[in-house]
Parts: C-alpha cells; structure tokens; sequence
C-alpha cells in the first residue's frame, strides 16, 4: 500500500514512524520539518505535485485543525478520485461538512495521545477514535494497525465525537486554565499544587492554535455551564460550612471518578 502524510509535525512522524512497512511519501512545507527523514520506501518532499505521481491509496492529512480543510482542497487536482483521504483532527467541526460534499472515500481518526503527556514511544493501553462514517476498507486497516500498537480502540459517529471530546477535552483544559489563571506562583508550593503546576505548564506548552482548537468545539460551553455550577454549589457548601453536605459531596466525587 502506498501512503501520503501530509504535515510532518508531532504526529505525522509518529505515523511516519509506525507506517514505516508501507511505501511513503512524507509532505511539509517547511523545510526543518523534513530534516533527517530518510528510508528506501520514503518519498520526502515540498512540492505538493509531487504526489501526483506517488499515486497513493490513502491520505493522511496530519497538518494543524485550521488548515486541515485547506489542505484537502490542495490536493484534490493532484490525487485520484479513488483515493481514500482522512483527517487525524481532536475536534471535527467543520471537517464533517467537507465530508459530507466529497465524492472521495475518506476516513476519519482520533489518536487521544496528545504529544503533551504521552510518550509516544509507549503508547499501549491508550485510546484512539475511528469514525463510523469512515470508508470500511480504511476502517479495517486501522483497526488492525491500532490492535497490533496495543491501543484501545473507540467507535463513535463524527457528532457524537465532538459531544465526547467537549467533556473529555474542554473539560479537563479548561479546569487546568482556571488553576494557571488564578495561582500566585510565589506561595509556597505543597505537592498537590506542584503536581497541578506540571500539568498546567505541560499544556500549556502546547501551540496556541491547538488549545484554541479544543476551546472552540462547539459543544465546549456546556461542559463550562457544568463547571460553573459545580463551583456555585461549592461556594454554598462552604459558605454554610455544613459538614455532613460536605462529606456527602466529597464522598459523590470518589463514587464519581470510580470507574
């Protein structure tokens, strides 16, 4: 099978890297993006047209989420109907439209092991999304590639997978921007807000245009209408200073996370 990934960043060389059986053509407009990626079956090139010729079965769009769709547009006039084409995006959004009018196959992924806190190198027992909607001959050979990786693998529809990453996403960013914009670094750091700096620095170490990304799911404002009232709820139970309310919150939030 031949393979296009277009965009070197992240995680268009941890494609390179576990697609590295397969004939590639590896794609980046910026040059320091392609230093020392080499191989007998790499194709590494700047030129777009360029792919005309590798004739690839598949296309993995793996540039950033603002220009994913742009991207698609790109290189239609050089690739073949026939070929299969797919996004590896955190939020869908308005990819799912783009789909919906192609006359391409095409599939659609998730890898929920953002470069920020997982080691690449060691991804077993993560967690990866295929689209339903994906062509069924895609959806085969990454199910098979993801299995044989030791991933746990999720199937949800392209709207259902926004709904689930505005609470799995948002939600935790968003609790991690309201510590990072509310701490005195210079208080004195017991461990627990140690540990909560880390995780606060590690994201947001993160590309802006990624973390605004996760932000402007569309579905992200319900999931901070829930945080809002939990906090409301907290400001009573401390304003009552009540404490069998407050056991019974504390003891809801352990039977919460359980699972």
């Amino acid at each position: 099978m031949r393979i296009a990934i277009i965009g070197m960043g992240k995680m268009g060389r941890f494609f390179k890297e576990i697609l590295k059986g397969y004939s590639l053509f590896v794609y980046d407009i910026d040059a320091k993006k392609l230093e020392n990626i080499e191989g007998k079956n790499i194709i590494v090139s700047r030129n777009l047209e360029d792919i005309t010729e590798f004739n690839p079965h598949l296309v993995i769009n793996a540039v950033s989420l603002k220009n994913t769709i742009e991207v698609f547009k790109q290189i239609e006039e050089f690739i073949s109907p026939k070929v299969t084409i797919g996004d590896i995006a955190s939020v869908k959004g308005d990819i799912i439209d783009y789909y919906r009018r192609t006359k391409k196959p095409f599939f659609s992924i998730h890898p929920m092991f953002g470069p920020t806190f997982a080691d690449l190198e060691k991804i077993k027992g993560e967690c990866v999304v295929i689209m339903e909607e994906s062509d069924s001959n895609a959806k085969e050979f990454f199910s098979t590639l993801f299995e044989n990786l030791g991933l746990k693998i999720y199937h949800f529809s392209l709207e259902e997978h926004d709904r689930t990453m505005a609470y799995s996403l948002t939600l935790p960013f968003v609790a991690t921007f309201i510590f990072a914009g509310c701490i005195d670094i210079k208080t004195v750091p017991g461990t627990t807000f140690k540990k909560h700096l880390e995780i606060a620095r590690g994201l947001l170490s993160e590309d802006n245009f990624l973390l605004s990304e996760i932000l402007f799911n569309k579905h992200s404002v319900k999931e901070i209408n829930r945080v809002q009232s939990q906090l409301e709820y907290l400001k009573h139970i401390i304003n009552q200073k009540d404490s069998e309310t407050a056991f019974d919150y504390l003891n809801s939030l352990r039977k919460n996370i359980e699972g």
